[in-house]
């Protein structure tokens, strides 16, 4: 099978596409990853053309030998469905899951996103917690940005707020939100940092950069962080129009909430106002 007529692939680009039409990726801002599945491997190996081992800048070695479907460094996600063979590559981890190479894309050279370690640092932790994860997405979203200016870097303080912007958050995203304080973006740091929070959630905010998601699947996960970015676009409406809420859903609307869909909702969300 060609590469680009595989599934996989093909959601891979539609969602960095979807991801573009949101305003989420200025330049060459925001990257996707997606841990490639041992069939969909076999399907396009026809295709590889492999290169030279290189470090990751981190060490996984829970995905030693799995393959990946990434964006590339200082490539645009606008580019993605015109030029994918130049805009994102698939990569083959070594045995010990400390090097990659690249098997497939940027045919004009490059590397996989400066973010790789946060990616792959973040499957590996979401595959312990339950192998059907498979992407990791993490885009510029503006209005989670904006806030993370104004409200307290807590995970309980973002939980709350996106929470009460819109009824289906805590169903979509009932264990919550995680916060990075400001750090450098790229390296080991901001990455150790960001997967510990994914242990815990499926969502985790950057402060004053951007968003990470996790889910099983493309849909999954862009359909995660669009609620949490459409429910910042609410509290940013609400805020400039008055900075104190008249009314919002209550602790006790949450438990209701909890019990008719069957979520759990931590206690340490549901604190008194």
């Amino acid at each position: 099978m060609k590469f680009l007529e595989a599934k996989f692939v093909k959601g891979f680009i539609r969602m960095c596409d979807d991801g573009w039409n949101q305003g989420w990726h200025e330049r060459n801002g925001g990257n996707l990853s997606y841990r490639v599945k041992p069939e969909e491997v076999g399907l396009v190996k026809e295709n590889f053309n492999t290169k030279e081992w290189q470090p990751i800048g981190a060490s996984v070695p829970t995905l030693a030998n799995e393959y990946f479907l990434v964006t590339g460094s200082g490539k645009y996600f606008r580019n993605v469905s015109i030029q994918p063979e130049d805009s994102i590559c698939m990569i083959e981890l070594d045995e010990k899951g400390e090097k990659y190479r690249i098997v497939w894309g940027l045919i004009h050279g490059g590397k996989p996103t400066s973010e790789l370690p946060s990616h792959l640092m973040n499957h590996e932790v979401k595959a312990l917690v339950n192998p059907e994860y498979r992407v990791i997405y993490h885009a510029h979203t503006t209005n989670i940005i904006a806030l993370t200016f104004v409200l307290p870097l807590k995970d309980e303080v973002f939980t709350r707020e996106l929470w009460e912007m819109a009824t289906e958050c805590p169903v979509v995203f009932p264990s919550g939100v995680g916060v990075v304080g400001w750090m450098v973006p790229g390296g080991k740091e901001i990455a150790i940092a960001t997967s510990k929070l994914m242990k815990e959630y499926d969502l985790a905010i950057w402060a004053h950069h951007g968003m990470f998601a996790a889910g099983y699947d493309f849909d999954l996960t862009f359909g995660l962080m669009h609620t949490a970015e459409k429910a910042a676009e609410i509290l940013v409406k609400t805020l400039s129009m008055q900075p104190n809420k008249l009314q919002t859903i209550t602790t006790q609307n949450f438990r209701n909430l909890a019990i008719d869909f069957k979520v759990t909702l931590p206690e340490k969300f549901l604190y008194e106002k």
